[in-house]
């Protein structure tokens, strides 16, 4: 799990600002399914917050306590009721079900071992109300870019942000791809022009590979009933970018 990256909560709303055509389709999906509402691996409730504020009944769990924080601050400020849960996506228990379980912004990408994904969908699975679905969003893997992750140090331009304390912060990133963990390693570097690397931020996320996505799920008790290329709900052609799943109980 990282947990390093995301103590920054105020630079990652920035760097994120959450707005797009994510939000609007997880806000579709809540309205279409109605009910109740979690969010696994919420943050700072970019996506869980609008959800609340359309009226829907929602619990976003998160691991780390920063982000929770900002969550919370966020919430009240807007005014909306969120019930906000610092536990870990691999095994939890809410003793309740819900309408809709989503998880969002390759957040599921924290989870690098099988059975650790196994144990999360599992849980998933006992928190799902009759005709509940769990809905996620991950990066399919292209593997000429993992080949070029070769630990070279590489601006990312269109992350680049504007901090009010601070002014314009660059965003560098420095990654290894480990093919035998599926797991990519990396770097982030934040930096103006007075403060060098003021944050120097370890990530690691793994790849999953769309078959060994459907073997994952059945193994927690789960299927796959769509899988989108986009948020506008293409199908899913093998070489899009993202892989936006949509799965109920097995």
């Amino acid at each position: 799990m990282s947990d390093t990256f995301y103590s920054h909560a105020r630079l990652y709303d920035l760097m994120f600002p959450g707005i797009g055509p994510a939000v609007e389709f997880y806000r579709a999906e809540a309205d279409r399914q109605s009910g109740s509402v979690l969010e696994l691996g919420c943050g700072t409730g970019q996506k869980l917050i609008p959800i609340a504020a359309d009226g829907h009944s929602c619990v976003g769990l998160d691991l780390s306590p920063e982000m929770l924080n900002e969550a919370r601050r966020k919430a009240t400020e807007r005014g909306v009721q969120v019930e906000w849960v610092q536990g870990d996506m691999r095994d939890f228990d809410l003793e309740r079900t819900f309408d809709l379980v989503f998880i969002t912004a390759n957040s599921l990408l924290h989870l690098h071992e099988p059975d650790d994904l196994v144990s999360c969908f599992r849980a998933v699975r006992r928190h799902l109300t009759r005709g509940a679905r769990l809905i996620f969003d991950v990066f399919n893997p292209d593997v000429h870019q993992l080949a070029e992750a070769d630990g070279g140090r590489r601006a990312r331009e269109a992350l680049s942000f504007t901090d009010p304390d601070r002014g314009m912060v660059r965003v560098d990133v420095s990654e290894t791809y480990d093919a035998s963990a599926q797991v990519t390693r990396g770097s982030w570097f934040l930096s103006t022009s007075a403060e060098p690397d003021f944050v120097v931020a370890p990530l690691e996320i793994r790849s999953i590979f769309p078959q060994e996505l459907l073997l994952l799920l059945s193994l927690g008790g789960l299927r796959l009933t769509a899988r989108f290329g986009d948020w506008s709900r293409q199908p899913f052609p093998g070489n899009a970018p993202l892989q936006l799943c949509v799965c109920e109980a097995a």
